[in-house]
């Protein structure tokens, strides 16, 4: 019997895309001109040369580290539609002869999904905070304490947090229409600043990038590692490829580069009138428009809200990426929408983001301290793209090749420019993606240890043993079910529960869960006789696809008495090999993750001395 199930794909309109691609992919980086240039004239006064040279590094950062890697290279590149660190890994590895290059693959794409993990921690709370502090330009709020801003970011992150078991999908809609308008407000303000000073549109020319960086040296160089906040966010445009597609997302992009552009432009020609402000892009709005400055501080609030949740969603997406293709341990999965594919919720992710974004506010207190903590991640996950690219590009394009390479160089200049930030809280962004990176490097290596020390039977050697014990004829009444990872390798468990115990019931069935590559699709495959009173029941499922064991066996007319399962009990000196069953315990198994009936379920430990 097969089942196929499968989305219906939303026919969108040419503009529907976009507008959708601004609320889903954008928030991030189109909440940077809050904080980016706010931050990058604390390093440097802004003088009209320097102000040229910063307009123009950021023009030309934007235009090869998101358009060119990003838009052009990276959304190139794609596995069944989806993009990000993992799928780019699944994309290389079948292209590789030489397995220390692979191995040098697989440990970069989980360097880099740790630190876009990391970055998921910071992003919400530089971005809530830097729009927080917007209070303080409101008529009558001036001395609002940095306690009470702090207090009010740090509400509205945990009504956000609270908020994601629900879902976000009712809400989804609004959230294309708000950036828009979030965009057009800071065009059209950046144009009104840019009447007054028509020449800062020469700062396109990389000429004064250039000029800035060498007529400052050392710290010049420095200034790059605020420059690059510029960027954050940038990896979304691959990342989120898979949500709505490659077109929407350039398509949009168009727009948010030119909104993006026009607005850092205002704010410098701004700067340059006004060099003693601290929030450029708040006090030059509300010179313009005093009498529309709070709904525009709403506004603002709103998109770093949006920002947030796209990167929780995103967090959400790559963790089950990683579950999916076995970098992580089993986690409770909730799926909230049956329109958005990232829209699940994991909770014990939700409740760690949560925790560790308020440690961050308490921590840092300003967005403009949080600043020097904010970039590290950014540009290491960049600089693994461009790299992972590189290989890509290598066996299929090579004309791409030099291309990408000029993409990685720049990717490592403004990598290591934010070297000097370590000291001043950067490190925080190393620690919080070590946590990632060690959870799933010790659990890679120790279900590969795992596997080498239960060594699985192949049916060709099970089958003549099992005949034997079934052929004494007292097998108990009914239908046992045992799960597998596949139905030709019989499991320890198994071996040890029919030939050992001579536990064997009088229908067996082997059942096994197989991911596949579609993201929503359902196929069963039921094959009797592989053995006198042995079947297997093979169940191909979807990345996103939710599977109900029970109803599935319903289908097929199963009724099991009893399901058997496999589990473990590590015995090790070994420090990482404890920590490896410590893991395995606090996570769910194989049968809470799938919620199967408890009181049918039959535990088989195995004793394993790693």
């Amino acid at each position: 019997m097969k089942i196929r199930l499968r989305q219906a794909e939303p026919t969108e309109s040419f503009w529907g895309g976009i507008v959708k691609a601004m609320g889903l992919v954008f928030g991030d980086i189109g909440t940077s001109p809050i904080y980016t240039l706010a931050v990058v004239f604390l390093l440097t006064k802004p003088t009209p040369d320097n102000i040229m040279g910063i307009v123009s590094l950021i023009v030309w950062t934007l235009t090869i580290l998101v358009s060119i890697e990003y838009a052009w290279l990276a959304t190139s590149l794609s596995h069944r539609g989806e993009g990000g660190a993992i799928v780019l890994r699944e994309i290389v590895l079948p292209l590789l002869k030489s397995g220390r290059v692979a191995g040098l693959v697989t440990v970069l794409t989980l360097i880099g999904v740790s630190l876009l993990l990391g970055d998921g921690v910071i992003t919400p709370a530089i971005s809530i905070l830097s729009a927080v502090e917007g209070i303080v330009i409101i008529p009558g709020m001036e001395q609002t304490g940095g306690s009470s801003l702090l207090i009010i970011a740090m509400i509205i992150t945990v009504v956000l947090f609270l908020l994601q078991s629900r879902g976000t999908d009712r809400l989804a809609w609004m959230f294309g229409p708000i950036m828009l308008i979030w965009f057009i407000a800071l065009t059209v303000s950046g144009l009104i600043s840019i009447m007054s000073m028509p020449e800062i549109i020469h700062a396109v020319n990389p000429y004064f990038a250039w000029k800035f960086v060498s007529d400052n040296g050392i710290s010049g160089f420095f200034v790059l590692s605020e420059v690059i906040l510029c960027a954050t966010g940038g990896e979304a445009l691959y990342a989120d490829m898979g949500h709505l597609g490659r077109k929407p997302i350039i398509h949009a992009w168009y727009f948010v580069f030119t909104a993006l552009i026009i607005n850092y432009m205002g704010q410098a020609v701004y700067a340059l009138h006004h060099p003693q402000a601290t929030t450029y892009l708040f006090s030059m709005f509300h010179e313009q428009f005093e009498w529309l400055y709070i709904p525009f501080l709403l506004l603002a609030i709103t998109a770093t809200v949006i920002a947030s949740q796209a990167m929780i969603s995103g967090v959400f997406s790559v963790v089950y990426q990683a579950i999916t293709t076995r970098f992580m341990p089993l986690m409770k999965i909730n799926f909230t929408s049956t329109a958005i594919q990232s829209q699940i919720y994991i909770g014990v992710v939700n409740w760690f983001l949560m925790l560790s974004v308020l440690l961050m506010m308490l921590i840092f207190r300003k967005s403009s301290n949080l600043a020097a903590a904010y970039g590290m991640a950014v540009t290491g996950s960049m600089t693994i793209t461009g790299i992972v690219m590189m290989i890509v590009f290598y066996h299929r394009e090579k004309w791409k090749v030099a291309i990408a390479a000029l993409v990685v160089v720049v990717d490592l200049f403004y990598l290591i420019s934010t070297f000097y930030k370590i000291p001043h809280g950067a490190y925080w962004s190393l620690v919080l993606a070590a946590i990632p990176l060690t959870l799933m490097v010790i659990w890679i290596r120790g279900h590969r240890h795992l596997f080498k020390r239960l060594m699985p039977l192949d049916m060709a050697t099970f089958l003549p043993s099992y005949e034997q014990v079934f052929a004494r004829g007292k097998n108990i009444p009914g239908t046992a079910l045992f799960f597998t990872r596949s139905s030709n390798l019989v499991p320890p468990y198994m071996v040890h529960c029919i030939l050992e115990s001579n536990i064997l019931f009088e229908r067996n069935i082997m059942a096994s869960i197989i991911r596949t590559e579609h993201p929503y699709e359902l196929n069963t495959q039921y094959r009797q006789g592989i053995g006198t009173g042995l079947d297997s029941f093979e169940i191909h499922a979807g990345y996103m696809t939710v599977v109900n064991v029970e109803a599935l066996l319903e289908r097929e007319n199963i009724k099991e008495k009893v399901i058997f399962y496999g589990d473990e009990d590590i015995i090790s000196r070994n420090p990482v090999w404890k920590a490896f069953s410590i893991i395995k315990r606090f996570f769910p198994n194989f049968v809470q993750f799938y919620r199967l009936p408890s009181k049918k379920l039959h535990g088989i430990v195995t004793r394993i001395e790693m």
